[in-house]
C-alpha cells in the first residue's frame, strides 16, 4: 500500500476533478497555478505529499500544448516532493491521433508525449478511450485505458428502439461491435474516403439501416465532418432516426454549427473535455459524466484492487 490518497487538479477541467473528489469523499489538494509575464507556467503544490499516493487530473485538451506542459510541471513537482506514487489521470490524451508515421520525415508525436510524461515523473496512467489501444505500448509504466461505453450506453438503454450501431469508418468497427453486442443491436459501417486532414466524404452504408434508429459511434468528434457526412448518408438509406455517441467532444472549428445543422437528433458525449460555451452553441449535445468511472478507477488503483472489473 502507498500512502494517503490525494487528488491534484490541473486547470483544464477543475469541475471534473471536483466531481471525482465528491465520489471519493475527499477534496482536491491545493495547488498554485500562475503564469509569469512572459507566459511561463509556475506550479507549486500547496501541501505536503511526501509518501502519498497522488493522482493528477488533467485532460490535455485545447490549448493542448499549455495543458500538457502544465501536467508535466505538476508531475515533476510531485516527484521532487517525494510522493510515493504519481498517477496521471488524463481522460483525453492529446496527440493520440499521431501514433505512427504516415508520411516520411514526420514525428510519432504520441510516443514523444508518452516519453515526456514518464520523464516528468508519471508512474502510472489512467485514461479513457485512447484513439488506438496500441498507444499503451508507448509507455513503460502501467496504463489503465478505461472505456466510456458503460456511461454512453446508459443514455441508449433509456429508449425502447430498434437500434443499429454504425461505425463511421473501418477503423472504428471493433468499438461499434462492442456497443452492438451490449445493446443486442445490429452493426453497419459507413464507407468513406478522406480527401485531406480533418475532411472526409461518406460514400455508402455497408449493412441495413432501413426503419431503424441509427447510432453513430466514435471515440471523438473533432470538426464533425465525418459524423455529419455519415448522418446524411444514413438518413438517405432509410433510417428512422440518427444519433451520435462519442467519448471526446473536441469540437474544433465549425463542429458545433455542423452538428446543429446536421441530421442528428441527439449527440451524446462525455465530459472528458469541458464543453464550456460550446454546449450553448449546439442544442443537440447531451453530456454524460465520467467522474464516477474515474473515481472507481482511482479507488481501485489506490487500494490495489482490480481495475479490469470496470471494463465490462
Amino acid at each position: 500500500m502507498h500512502g494517503e490518497l490525494k487528488i491534484i487538479s490541473g486547470s483544464s477541467s477543475p469541475k471534473l476533478a471536483e466531481a471525482i473528489c465528491e465520489h471519493l469523499g475527499t477534496k482536491a489538494s491545493p495547488v498554485l497555478r500562475e503564469r509569469f509575464s512572459d507566459g511561463e507556467i509556475r506550479i507549486e503544490i500547496g501541501e505536503n505529499v511526501r509518501g502519498d499516493d497522488v493522482f493528477v487530473v488533467q485532460p490535455t485538451c485545447s490549448p493542448v500544448n499549455f495543458h500538457l506542459m502544465e501536467l508535466c510541471l505538476m508531475l515533476d513537482a510531485l516527484k521532487r516532493a517525494s510522493a510515493s506514487r504519481v498517477t496521471a489521470v488524463v481522460p483525453y490524451f492529446g496527440y493520440a491521433r499521431q501514433d505512427r508515421k504516415v508520411v516520411p520525415r514526420a514525428p510519432i508525436s504520441a510516443k514523444l508525449v508518452a516519453d515526456l510524461l514518464s520523464t516528468a515523473g508519471m508512474q502510472r496512467l489512467v485514461t479513457i478511450d485512447l484513439h488506438a489501444g496500441q498507444i499503451q505500448g508507448f509507455f513503460n509504466c502501467p496504463v489503465d485505458n478505461l472505456f466510456a461505453a458503460p456511461v454512453l450506453i446508459e443514455q441508449l438503454r433509456d429508449r425502447d428502439d430498434d437500434f443499429v450501431i454504425i461505425s463511421p469508418d473501418a477503423g472504428g468497427v471493433e468499438r461499434a461491435r462492442a456497443y452492438a453486442k451490449r445493446l443486442g443491436a445490429t452493426l453497419a459501417i459507413v464507407d468513406k474516403r478522406r480527401d485531406a486532414p480533418n475532411q472526409a466524404k461518406a460514400m455508402h452504408i455497408i449493412g441495413d439501416v432501413k426503419g431503424k434508429v441509427a447510432v453513430v459511434i466514435d471515440d471523438m468528434i473533432d470538426t464533425a465532418g465525418t459524423m455529419c457526412a455519415a448522418a446524411n448518408v444514413i438518413m438517405e438509406n432509410g433510417a428512422k432516426d440518427v444519433m451520435a455517441c462519442a467519448t471526446h467532444p473536441v469540437l474544433s472549428g465549425p463542429a458545433c454549427q455542423r452538428l446543429e445543422e446536421s441530421a442528428f437528433s441527439e449527440v451524446v458525449v462525455t465530459d472528458t473535455i469541458p464543453l464550456g460555451e460550446k454546449q450553448d452553441q449546439c442544442s443537440k449535445l447531451k453530456v454524460r459524466s465520467v467522474a464516477s468511472l474515474l473515481a472507481k478507477a482511482i479507488n481501485n488503483v489506490h487500494t490495489e484492487s482490480s481495475v479490469s472489473v470496470l471494463f465490462v
